[in-house]
């Protein structure tokens, strides 16, 4: 089904000004995900690259500090997407999933790091981050065998930490 160029032109001032992910906008504007991705691809090629026009939009309306808390909330519900992911899959060994959480302990220590070198207020979170990480790797190297307790634990910790300093 063919859309028309106002429903193209509204789909992207939705992600652009109104931050909605593509699922969201797929719902409001009846239009699958896919579509939305490749009107995203289709424009970047052309060079209007709508993530640009995004963050330029969120800085020049609202500010850094709004921005750098706007790209970290996005980082963390995929953090906390990633962390479900691993929590239920159901084909890797335990003492894998641990390393899965070291690794994206460690990609939101670094984001929220960086994060709070454009933001101060981010620096609480940026600290429970690195806590974190020392925890898990601390963990993996000296007590793998706890390596189930831990996801257990940190799974639902990790989800605290982000609504207490995020």
């Amino acid at each position: 089904m063919a859309h028309s160029p106002e429903t193209i032109s509204a789909v992207r001032a939705a992600y652009v000004y109104e931050a909605l992910n593509r699922e969201a906008i797929s719902d409001r504007f009846n239009v699958p995900v896919s579509t939305i991705t490749r009107w995203k691809k289709d424009a970047l090629e052309k060079g209007d690259d709508w993530d640009r026009a995004r963050a330029a939009a969120r800085l020049s309306g609202q500010g850094m500090e709004a921005v750098t808390t706007a790209v970290l909330e996005d980082f963390v519900l995929m953090f906390q997407s990633a962390m479900e992911e691993i929590k239920n899959a159901k084909d890797i060994k335990p003492f894998d999933k641990v390393e899965m959480l070291s690794k994206l302990s460690d990609a939101y220590a670094k984001t929220a790091a960086a994060m709070a070198k454009a933001n101060p207020k981010l620096d609480k979170l940026s600290f429970a981050a690195d806590i974190l990480r020392d925890l898990v790797q601390y963990v993996q190297q000296h007590y793998p065998q706890h390596s189930m307790a831990m996801e257990q634990v940190l799974m639902p910790f990790s989800e605290e930490i982000g609504r207490r300093y995020g």
